[in-house]
């Protein structure tokens, strides 16, 4: 089972620099700015900073407060990303391998705030007419941009596959 192949190196790159931002920006948040005592503060009309701790996964589903729940997320954060690893050693393309690249980044990091704090810090909620919907991270964003590279890239729009494309 091949673990590097032609576009692993742009897909390592892209995940290093979406980790390397996000532990920077959490760090900040967290332990510098101490958004936890600051409470709420409005940065636009539909975005905020608001220091959430998710205890679970997407949205706060499977929540975890105990040490084996959490190391069960941490474990399977490790499997997701070794699948990623060997998904990103087999392509050609470098917009897979750009998407990879930020899931696997994303994929990294948020397990990371687990075993530092417990839980993964999330501060950028997303508003607009009274109605919030979202509190992510820099890690979070990154992996949902990343599947939407590759749900894109899986759209047939008659022109070659994702993976020929060079």
């Amino acid at each position: 089972m091949a673990v590097w192949g032609p576009r692993s190196g742009l897909g390592l790159v892209v995940a290093g620099a979406v980790f390397a931002v996000d532990r920077a920006n959490k760090h900040w948040l967290v332990e510098v700015y101490d958004l936890t005592s600051r409470g709420v503060i409005e940065l636009t009309g539909f975005l905020d900073l608001v220091m959430v701790w998710n205890r679970g996964i997407s949205y706060g589903l499977f929540e975890q407060d105990g040490d084996l729940g959490r190391a069960v997320l941490v474990a399977l954060a490790v499997v997701l990303s070794v699948v990623l690893v060997i998904w990103l050693a087999r392509t050609r393309a470098r917009a897979v391998a750009v998407g990879l690249g930020l899931i696997l980044g994303g994929a990294l990091s948020n397990p990371v705030d687990r075993l530092i704090w417990g839980a993964v810090a999330d501060f950028y909620r997303l508003h607009l007419f009274g109605y919030s919907w979202y509190v992510f991270n820099v890690a979070d964003g990154a992996i949902v941009a990343g599947a939407a590279i590759l749900l894109y890239l899986s759209l047939d729009f008659g022109h070659k596959s994702a993976e020929k494309r060079r």
